[in-house]
This record gives C-alpha cells, sequence and structure tokens, in this order.
C-alpha cells in the first residue's frame, strides 16, 4: 500500500533524478569547443607547435590559423583571403605564423572572426570567479563571454544565443585545424 507521504517522497525522488540529470548533461554540453581546443592545445605541445594553419574547405579562399601560448591561450583566426594562392604556398612550406598574421591584417574583413581562448580550454559563457573570460569577434562585432550580459543592455536568453553561435563557430574552426594535424 502506497501512502500519501510515499507518493510525495517518490514524486520528490523523481523531481530531483531529472533535475541532477537535466543539469548534468546541460553543463556537459555548456560548450562543443571545449574538448576541441583542449584536443588542439595537447597536439600543438606534442608537435612542438605554436602556430598551425589549415586551408577551410566550406567556402572558396577560406582559411583558419592559431597562435598558442602553452597553457594560457589559443588565438585562433578564419577568414577569406583575396589571393588563395598566396597562403597555399605558405601552408605548403608550413609557414603558419605567416598565414595567421595574414589573415588578422589583409583578409577580407567582413569574413574574419577571431577568437581569443584565455586556458585554451574552449568557449565558456560563464567563467568561474576570478577566471579569466574569453571573447569572440566576428563581422565586426565582438562579445566577451564574462557573464555580464546586463552591461552589454542584453538579457541572458539574448547572450547565451549569442554563446551558442559563437561556440559552434570556435569548434567548426578547430575541427579544421585538428584536421590538418591528422
Amino acid at each position: 500500500m502506497i501512502t500519501h507521504s510515499h507518493r510525495l517522497w517518490l514524486g520528490t525522488t523523481a523531481c530531483l533524478v531529472t533535475l541532477a540529470l537535466t543539469a548534468g548533461s546541460s553543463a556537459a554540453q555548456e560548450s562543443k569547443s571545449e574538448a576541441l581546443a583542449k584536443q588542439l592545445a595537447q597536439a600543438l605541445d606534442k608537435a612542438s607547435l605554436t602556430t598551425l594553419a589549415a586551408k577551410d574547405s566550406s567556402g572558396e579562399g577560406q582559411y583558419v590559423a592559431a597562435m598558442y601560448f602553452k597553457g594560457s591561450q589559443l588565438l585562433v583566426v578564419a577568414a577569406e583571403y583575396s589571393v588563395p594562392v598566396l597562403l597555399d604556398e605558405k601552408l605548403s612550406e608550413k609557414k603558419y605564423m605567416d598565414v595567421y598574421i595574414d589573415l588578422n591584417s589583409a583578409s577580407v574583413p567582413k569574413s574574419k572572426v577571431f577568437v581569443s581562448d584565455l586556458l585554451a580550454d574552449g568557449l565558456h559563457p560563464r567563467p568561474d570567479e576570478g577566471q579569466p573570460f574569453d571573447t569572440f569577434e566576428g563581422a565586426g562585432d565582438q562579445i566577451a563571454f564574462d557573464r555580464n550580459w546586463k552591461a552589454r543592455q542584453m538579457s541572458e536568453d539574448e547572450y547565451m544565443k549569442r554563446f551558442r553561435a559563437a561556440d559552434e563557430r570556435y569548434a567548426q574552426m578547430l575541427t579544421v585545424l585538428l584536421a590538418r594535424l591528422k
């Protein structure tokens, strides 16, 4: 015989289990770029590289390049380059720093995406207190993921929407770079 208190206990337990599972899965899925950034940092360490660049097959003249500061920062840029043959030559010669510089300075401006991933651990929308925050710049718009959406006069939903879009794009960029190492 199930009493009223047993039903209450079962209902509460079921709610708590569901809440715990949902919280765990959403936290794990909060950053698509986290595992990829850590994987790239490890691969760069293993290969003793501080820069890497690759052609992005998603579009004509598209490239991605990264500069890595061991254990502290990953700077990644993606952009269209108007004279692809020049970057193709630099890639074949493994002049990754030159490609990185060219994408930062001479790329098609509206196509440029730049990510500053502090700690080289992927983008995070809500860094822990006292931890550095990541930034994303694309199409002339820049956002710092410092959990301070109110200072930007936006809602938390808008902030998270922009985070998810930035994280998705960053994950794509990292995937292109990881493919170059294989």
